[in-house]
């Protein structure tokens, strides 16, 4: 099975959510809804393991990895209004949820060992990852090897025989009988296998079909998708890398924007009026992320009480100008919001969801834009988006916060060269500029939340983001193109050691006052 392509809606722009962080709070989520379906009675026993070398072991309930999950199990989706008290709705429906940190020597920092058992005595395990920017893979199956992301229909056919033989002839006989389908693909080991059947739609009356062409199969288990942009084995892209969109340009004339519209629709099979209606969409939640942070949030189990008002209503004087004013006030308004569990768009996570929409919205202002130039601006720095995710990461605690902050800086800077009236290759140069001044920066969190530094991190990379686009469209040169400043920028991250990926075990997040800090919110939380 091929890789998928990343998509602007699937991995960089999105999901909508609540919560602190998107790897943690939103995969966590998705990951709920997903084991949740693989029982036909309701769930009672939810036991989670972490590795204790990795991120999730010190920051999965103050960035919420367990509110995340039982809200998953309750169906919910990663914006619902329920999801802060999921896991007192789980214990009222006599769900119990537990987590425990286990030496077991996880190949990835975001890993979640699971073991789920339904009340009729049937029982699962699981290993997921979380990758990024809300996204994850199911590894394995009760012990069976799989990729599951989310991103198609997914029928699980589980036998007891192991037979390399009859399991191929098996498969055969389902890919004549599901003749559309994308994969069909085998698991085999110890005394049980599986066949993954990946299609783009449901399959109705799957095992009664089996049964009549003689296929014999312990149980079904048929997945939905969690992912907003489907998946398909003949997806094809028209770029994969900058150098692409450059040639291509030199020929098309097109802008950023809609060379983003013709990767999406591609990507999705989609059409591209449906691409540019889904960032419009995702412009007006913005928007009202930046109106609720403004009004002032209220939320105990932070650091930070209201911020964004302050600057915003200051009268004294300040160096920048309104501009800059807004740019802050932006910026901090979302961020505010997501710290009190409202709604927004990972852009490209939630831990950098300030950056992006809050320059573009200050910026667009200034110049009198209105919001459909901010949704091209978005499209387009969403392309840059998935130059990134082809080569790199969006997870922190992969590759430090300049996979984070640093890419939602080099996003903004497209956009606002979209919006400014740049060329495709200012848009880019403008990104690779912005990037390169981010390369090394690492992650820690006070106090396991995603506040501080975040919230500077994240205003310090929309001005870098400003610069930037400034700068090439002033003509200033960018020497070392998009393409290779990805490349660096990814064997950068891989060196930052694991206790500045957003581990909280260096930097800020040891430092005296952090662990006052982590003490005090410890203590509201019992």
């Amino acid at each position: 099975m091929k890789k998928q392509p990343p998509s602007i809606f699937n991995d960089v722009i999105g999901p909508v959510m609540r919560g602190p962080s998107s790897s943690h709070t939103a995969a966590s989520v998705r990951i709920g809804k997903l084991v949740r379906q693989f029982f036909t009675a309701e769930i009672k026993s939810f036991k989670v393991e972490f590795d204790p070398e990795g991120s999730l072991a010190s920051t999965y309930s103050t960035q919420g990895s367990d509110i995340g999950l039982a809200g998953g199990l309750l169906d919910m989706d990663t914006d619902d209004p329920g999801l802060a008290g999921s896991l007192e709705a789980a214990k009222k429906r006599d769900i119990n949820i537990s987590f425990k940190i286990v030496d077991y020597q996880a190949s990835h920092p975001n890993t979640y060992r699971i073991q789920a058992k339904g009340e009729s005595g049937e029982e699962n395990h699981f290993i997921f990852v979380s990758t990024g920017g809300g996204m994850f893979e199911l590894q394995k199956i009760n012990g069976l090897p799989v990729s599951i992301c989310g991103d198609f229909y997914e029928s699980l056919l589980f036998f007891k025989n192991t037979e390399q033989a009859l399991l191929d002839q098996y498969c055969k006989k389902i890919e004549m009988l599901i003749n559309d389908h994308d994969y069909c693909l085998i698991a085999a080991g110890g005394n049980a296998s599986l066949i993954n059947l990946k299609t783009g739609y449901p399959i109705s009356d799957l095992q009664l079909r089996l049964a009549e062409i003689g296929v014999k199969l312990e149980r079904v288990v048929q997945l939905e998708p969690v992912l907003p942009i489907r998946s398909s084995r003949n997806c094809q892209v028209p770029y994969t890398c900058a150098i692409d969109i450059l040639q291509e340009a030199e020929t098309d004339r097109g802008q950023l924007w809609e060379m983003a519209l013709k990767y999406e629709a591609a990507r999705g099979n989609i059409s591209e009026s449906k691409v540019f209606d889904m960032s419009k969409s995702l412009t007006a939640i913005m928007k009202a992320s930046i109106k609720e942070g403004l009004a002032g949030s209220d939320y105990s189990d932070r650091i930070l009480g209201p911020q964004a008002y302050k600057i915003a209503s200051y009268s004294g004087n300040l160096s920048g100008g309104e501009r800059d004013k807004k740019v802050i006030a932006y910026i901090t308004a979302i961020m505010e919001t997501k710290s009190a569990m409202g709604v927004i768009v990972a852009a490209p996570t939630a831990g950098s969801c300030g950056c992006l929409p809050g320059t573009l919205f200050a910026v667009a202002e200034e110049l009198q834009f209105n919001d459909e130039a901010v949704s091209k601006a978005l499209l387009a720095a969403g392309l840059v988006g998935v130059l990134v995710a082809w080569r790199s990461t969006f997870a922190a605690e992969e590759c430090g916060c300049q996979a984070e902050c640093g890419v939602g800086s080099g996003m903004a800077a497209a956009g606002l060269v979209q919006m400014l009236g740049g060329t495709v290759k200012q848009t880019l140069d403008a990104s690779a500029m912005a990037l390169q001044n981010v390369i090394g920066m690492v992650c820690d969190p006070v106090g396991g939340r995603v506040e501080v530094p975040c919230l500077g991190k994240n205003i310090m990379s929309g001005f870098n983001a400003i610069a930037a686009a400034n700068m090439v469209l002033a003509g200033y040169e960018n020497v070392i193109p998009l393409d290779e400043t990805i490349g660096a920028m990814h064997q950068a991250g891989t060196m930052i050691p694991p206790e500045l990926r957003c581990t909280g075990k260096a930097g800020l997040s040891t430092t005296a006052t952090a662990q006052k800090i982590e003490g005090i919110l410890k203590q509201k939380k019992l």
